[in-house]
């Protein structure tokens, strides 16, 4: 007997080491080899595949910030305030970096104390176990890819979340009291949003069925709301609404622009954590929104004000960019094309109809952009979702979910964001003297001046 058992252990083992073809022919001496079946589980193995997609995908999401955003933002604003805003998104960028190495990971990553359809404190705020990202090492995987590539995949979302917020307060914020707000404003709202959407099994808004593929919610609702929250209490510019504050450099934001769509493939495509057909469908539904977006926005500008803008068509497109992201793995060309064009024209209400009947000086519109085309394209998400391609399909009832889910980021950030902001302006006060400010930041915060 004891015969028989090796050798139905040494056909298994030849049977493996030859191929899926002859697996299936020693099916039967497999399943009677007791052995074989209290095997350990093999390992998981890299996908070199989509670990090179990763990486790829990684690396152009931090061209977003640096230097896509930079550029975008800093040639909106005047020339005395170029360095200064430019400034913001490189100091944003290193030091977030550090401080979602230290703690926003494990935030917003750490499963512990998680379970499946029960809410409890983790539901909302991952835990310290993965802060330093200890664990960690050369062979940790998240998936099919190393950790190390999904962490600092997902880092650079922590860095360009804050850095979308500056927008909104351009040419007017102390640069001390940007850096603490930035560092409390990750780790008290960015990594919990992105614990509750994105953790998985237990996290609030995963169990609730929310979906948001590549950020709706976590990164330009929640960047959009802050920012309005931190323009209303710094106040408007000096001289906003009197004085001429047109953009110094269009070229500048033009370049920006175009390498935001660039770095957009990495940003929703690659939240597939794969090199699959639902990334190929995600970069596809990607450039049609887009398009259409940037054709609304002109379009609608061209039809009420005479004539199309460059400044105009470049904010479409982001506004496309930001309205696709939470639906880039769940929707088809058609939904896309939807998207894209209701995004396009509701965002150009937004960022001068809206902004003037309502008088706040969201400095370079990301209220406007980011938070409307967030709300955009998280409610669309649930009438325009395919079940084929993400395994959801709209309906009314996912649409309620999907307004839910933007009512407790919207409420979420704005309270906390109110909250970070009071007690700074306490300890430390908010924004630049008056001086400083007609002065520029460039020369009085920073030293230095474009000449």
């Amino acid at each position: 007997m004891k015969k028989l058992f090796a050798l139905f252990a040494l056909l298994a083992m030849l049977c493996g080491l030859t191929g899926a073809a002859y697996a299936d022919e020693a099916a039967p001496a497999t399943a009677v080899t007791a052995p074989a079946a209290e095997a350990p589980a093999a390992a998981p193995t890299v996908d070199s595949g989509a670990t090179a997609w990763m990486l790829t995908s990684t690396a152009l999401v931090l061209l977003m910030t640096i230097p896509g955003l930079a550029l975008f933002y800093g040639g909106m604003v005047r020339k005395k305030n170029v360095l200064g805003t430019m400034m913001q998104s490189f100091a944003i960028t290193a030091l977030i970096t550090v401080i979602w190495m230290l703690f926003g990971y494990s935030i917003a990553f750490d499963t512990t104390g998680m379970e499946k359809g029960v809410t409890n404190f983790y539901s909302f705020f991952g835990g310290l176990s993965k802060m330093f990202l200890s664990g960690m090492g050369k062979d940790s995987m998240t998936g099919a890819i190393p950790e190390s590539v999904f962490m600092t995949f997902q880092m650079t979302f922590a860095i360009i979340t804050p850095a979308l917020i500056t927008g909104a307060f351009a040419d007017r914020m102390k640069f001390s009291t940007m850096l603490v707000f930035m560092t409390l404003w990750s780790l008290l709202v960015y990594s919990p949003i992105a614990h509750m959407v994105w953790s998985g099994d237990g996290g609030f808004m995963w169990d609730m069925g929310v979906l948001d593929f590549a950020g709706g919610t976590v990164v330009h609702i929640n960047a959009g709301v802050a920012g309005l929250i931190t323009a209303l209490m710094l106040g408007p510019r000096l001289g906003y609404g009197k004085e001429p504050m047109a953009p110094h450099n269009l070229t500048l934001t033009v370049i920006g622009a175009a390498m935001l769509w660039v770095g957009w493939f990495g940003f929703n495509a690659g939240s597939a954590v794969a090199a699959d057909g639902r990334a190929g469908m995600a970069m596809a539904v990607t450039q049609i929104a887009t398009g259409a977006a940037a054709l609304g926005w002109m379009f609608a500008e061209w039809f009420g004000k005479g004539k199309p803008s460059v400044l105009g068509i470049a904010s479409g497109a982001v506004a496309g960019l930001v309205a696709i992201t939470p639906a880039s793995g769940f929707v088809g060309p058609m939904g896309a094309l939807a998207i894209g064009i209701v995004a396009g024209v509701v965002c150009f209400w937004a960022a001068t109809s809206l902004k003037h009947m309502l008088g706040y000086d969201d400095s370079l519109d990301a209220f406007g952009v980011h938070a409307i085309g967030g709300i955009v394209g998280a409610l669309l998400t649930g009438i325009f979702a395919v079940e084929s391609i993400g395994g959801t399909a709209g309906s009314m009832g996912q649409l309620v979910i999907q307004a839910e889910g933007v009512a407790i980021t919207i409420a979420y950030t704005a309270v906390m964001t109110f909250i970070i902001l009071k007690v700074l302006d306490i300890v430390m006060g908010l924004r630049v003297s008056e001086e400083q400010e007609r002065e520029g930041l460039d020369i009085a915060l920073h030293g230095e001046r474009v000449e």
